[in-house]
């Protein structure tokens, strides 16, 4: 069982810049594929980058390529997600998560953390 922690979500204006990450309980990390999911109100939940378990290979949603930068540590158990040029329509519940297929589905998932972009 793994448990996954978000931090870093908040209010900022469109433009700036946002840096998520994601705790990973356990002593298996670099066994897991790992991604980031987004949720806006009223919409289904959708991808948004993912890592391979070595950290070499990325993915991005066509959204947020360019912008976004999904890394991570397995020293350190934690997963980032570095947000920049922000947009209004970047706001959502921002979910990490985790799992043994490179390419999903995830079996383990965090709690969320809100973003919110102002205009």
């Amino acid at each position: 069982q793994v448990q996954l922690v978000e931090s870093g979500g908040g209010l900022v204006q469109a433009g700036g810049s946002l840096r998520l990450s994601c705790a990973a309980s356990g002593r298996t990390f670099s066994r897991y594929a790992m991604g980031w999911f987004r949720q806006a109100p009223g919409q289904e939940r959708k991808f948004v980058a993912r890592i391979d378990k070595s950290g070499g290979s990325t993915y991005y949603a066509d959204s947020v390529e360019g912008r976004f930068t999904i890394s991570r540590d397995n020293a350190k158990n934690t997963v980032t997600l570095q947000m920049n040029s922000l947009k209004t329509e970047d706001t959502a519940v921002y979910y990490c998560a985790g799992g043994f297929r490179e390419l999903g589905p995830y079996d383990y998932w965090g709690q969320g953390t809100q973003v919110t972009v102002s205009s």
